[in-house]
């Protein structure tokens, strides 16, 4: 079976985004960085090369698949910021609704600046996320 290529990492959180080069990315970065600590209460770890993520669960797919994923976790690249939330499908769209200017993909919420959204929806989705993680967790068990 293939080795996950995003898995937790020893380099240090400041590190990664101290070496961002583009100012305003810099900023919003560590702007998320205090948001998901003080929400999750979980201290943040680099996952990869490039994705900070709190906390942890454990999945198993269907195919025999399985890993680590964080709880929640946002990556500052070059064009957007992208969350990386795990939000209950009946809850997911009325939250996006709510949070001002972004796009999403198949698994993603990548947002431009974070001052074209709403930091308590932001909140709401971490917590959110962290809830529908540890139930995914809890019943992979």
């Amino acid at each position: 079976m293939a080795k996950n290529k995003t898995s937790e990492t020893a380099i240090k959180v400041e590190d990664f985004l101290n070496q961002i080069t583009e100012e305003k990315r810099k900023t919003d970065g560590f702007q998320l960085l205090q948001i998901m600590s003080q929400q999750t209460g979980l201290e943040a770890r680099m996952w990869g090369p490039s994705i900070i993520g709190f906390g942890s669960y454990h999945y198993k797919y269907d195919s025999g698949h399985e890993g680590d994923a964080p709880l929640v976790a946002f990556s500052p690249r070059k064009d957007a910021i992208s969350l990386y939330t795990y939000l209950d499908p009946d809850k997911r769209e009325a939250l996006l609704q709510k949070l001002g200017k972004h796009k999403t993909g198949k698994g993603c919420i990548y947002i431009k600046n974070m001052a074209d959204i709403s930091m308590d929806v932001l909140r709401e989705m971490i917590d959110e996320s962290v809830r529908v993680s540890r139930l995914k967790d809890i019943s992979n068990s």
